[in-house]
């Protein structure tokens, strides 16, 4: 427990997800699928469910991201701690804080920690780790349940210095301009003595890339067609769910894994809620995700349109994945 921290029984926990949550959800449906190209934007994937899917993959054998930067979190959370003399660590996209606790640990070992604030589109896992890190560590937890696309002004003011952490693939997950927008954002989140901690997974061999969204226990496929599930609750929609199969393959071009679901006959979708028929040709896709995988050049680039400059790059001993350490140009 923190020294000087009185012990702390629960997380406090803001829910920004309000009634605006299903029209968020109706926009994106309207907008993804009325397109020449169908596509989903994969934040709607993360329901509870579509969650706890999330975190069986990232304990299969295929999965090396999760593994991976979880073993650089623990060869160097240490040093990371020593940098940035952090008393806060704000994660966004943070689940169950699975690797995160080895950050917390080394923050708590240094003295510096104080407040931890998770921000995740789904309540479930703020709730149950925020409870358990507020009792272990004494400190003040104040998760967000939001669209960290939106809201990320529900973010408290810095109480002191700030490690920002996005880990995982999730900054991946966004389109070269969309991403530096977000970057852009996310450094008008720090002030001086502010830290950025960003995941990236490298670019390296298409095989051991297709492997980890292809994996033989069929998880992933189930993660995916998740989102037609969310749709069909939400929006009363008929989505054939098992009739759409999972495909991910790696897009040489752009350098990221391209994740989509393709349906397997004719068919029209009904969209009661939007009174909206949508038809599906067989063997048409429907994107859900993309994944981008990064050179060092890469990242820098984007960081310095976004005024961030590179600190350190950690990565493991096969440059699988690598955590980058950034703060303000």
């Amino acid at each position: 427990m923190s020294t000087g921290q009185a012990a702390a029984s629960a997380a406090t926990v803001v829910h920004a997800l309000g009634d605006d949550a299903p029209r968020t959800l109706a926009d994106d449906v309207l907008d993804g699928l009325t397109a020449p190209f169908k596509e989903l934007p994969p934040k709607h994937l993360y329901d509870d469910h579509g969650s706890r899917l999330f975190a069986e993959i990232c304990e299969l054998p295929e999965y090396y991201p999760t593994r991976t930067e979880r073993q650089i979190l623990v060869e160097r959370s240490g040093e990371l701690a020593d940098l940035t003399g952090a008393s806060e660590l704000v994660e966004l996209g943070a689940g169950y804080a699975t690797k995160t606790r080895v950050l917390l640990d080394a923050l708590d070992a240094a003295g510096s920690l104080r407040r931890y604030v998770p921000f995740d589109v789904s309540e479930p896992p703020i709730r149950e780790a925020g409870d358990e890190i507020a009792a272990r560590y004494g400190i003040a937890v104040h998760g967000i349940v939001g669209d960290f696309e939106r809201d990320l002004g529900l973010i408290p003011g810095a109480g002191g210095p700030r490690l920002l952490a996005i880990l995982g693939g999730t900054l991946g997950n966004l389109p070269p301009g969309s991403r530096r927008h977000f970057l852009r954002r996310l450094a008008g989140l720090l002030d001086d003595d502010g830290w950025l901690l960003i995941g990236v997974d490298l670019v390296k061999d298409p095989a051991v890339l297709e492997r980890a969204y292809n994996d033989a226990a069929g998880v992933t496929s189930q993660f995916n067609r998740n989102v037609l599930r969310v749709v069909n609750r939400e929006l009363d929609a008929d989505f054939p769910v098992d009739e759409y199969e999972h495909v991910a393959f790696f897009d040489r071009e752009h350098e990221w894994i391209d994740i989509r679901l393709r349906a397997t006959r004719d068919h029209v979708v009904t969209i009661g809620a939007l009174d909206l028929a949508v038809p599906f040709r067989a063997r048409e896709e429907l994107r859900t995700e993309i994944s981008s995988k990064f050179t060092r050049r890469r990242l820098e680039d984007d960081l310095a349109a976004a005024g961030l400059r590179l600190e350190r790059l950690l990565t493991d001993g096969e440059d699988l994945f690598g955590l980058a350490l950034c703060r303000p140009a």
